[in-house]
């Protein structure tokens, strides 16, 4: 489980914030989406919460731990894969793995069957001892995927993570994303892709300039901005009504490029 308290973080000077007062809570036992148009703060949120980025104003708790009181107790209270899967490429991944599970202080003998069983989920056996550097985006991506699961994390955290994923391996991480929430643990991930959030998350957010516009389960969104419309509108469709309406304030394109949002 986290907490987002009154979140707030600006790039320029002018003061537009890239996440303006946003509060959220994240469940035990729930996949969560994150969605929002290009440069809405979905990613800046994130490095905030994985305690990349300092905010400006609020605070971040895992599992009730403060990353901006205790940062290392709090940051092992999850596992993160970014939406850009680079890392040391002269190692071998075999050897970035272990680098993993030193950090996470993880046995030799539950590291080696952790590793063996999600690179065999994964189909990454057979490349295991190769450099990183010979790797594609795809299997960069799933590398990451392998290092953050195997320190079996309390809270999941995923920017955009099935993009450069073939449809094989996108589908082992819906299998396994509903492993973890039915397990009690949380998963959160940011995501373009309407679909995905429909079919698979408890409850979703949508954040645009900032500002978070929405959060709840599909039924109440379609409660709250699809009625009187004849059949049930898809997410994509509310999602597109949403941000399509003017909020109070907007992030710069400026904002946008630093942020690196996709």
């Amino acid at each position: 489980m986290f907490e987002i308290k009154n979140l707030s973080k600006a790039y320029t000077k002018n003061g537009i914030k890239a996440v303006d007062s946003l509060n959220l809570t994240v469940n035990n036992g729930e996949i969560f989406g994150f969605l929002g148009p290009n440069g809405a703060g979905k990613t800046t949120t994130i490095r905030m919460l994985t305690g990349i980025l300092p905010p400006d104003q609020g605070d971040l708790f895992l599992d009730g731990i403060s990353i901006l009181e205790r940062p290392l107790a709090a940051k092992r209270q999850f596992a993160f894969v970014p939406d850009n899967p680079e890392t040391f490429s002269r190692l071998k991944a075999i050897e970035y793995l272990n680098f993993i599970c030193d950090v996470y202080k993880i046995p030799k003998d539950l590291r080696t069957q952790r590793m063996e069983d999600y690179c065999e989920r994964f189909g990454m056996t057979q490349v295991i001892g190769n450099r990183i550097s010979s790797f594609s985006h795809g299997m960069k991506q799933k590398l990451f995927l392998i290092a953050s699961l195997i320190t079996e994390p309390q809270n999941w955290i995923l920017d955009e993570p099935m993009v450069g994923l073939d449809p094989e391996a996108a589908f082992k991480i819906k299998e396994l994303m509903r492993e973890r929430a039915a397990a009690g643990k949380t998963v959160f991930f940011s995501t373009h892709v309407m679909e995905v959030a429909e079919k698979l998350c408890d409850r979703i957010g949508i954040i645009k300039g900032g500002k978070l516009l929405f959060c709840g389960t599909l039924e109440e969104l379609r409660s709250q901005h699809g009625a009187g419309r004849g059949s049930p509108e898809s997410l994509e469709e509310i999602f597109l009504c949403l941000i399509e309406e003017p909020v109070a304030e907007t992030v710069s394109d400026s904002v946008a490029e630093l942020e690196g949002e996709k």
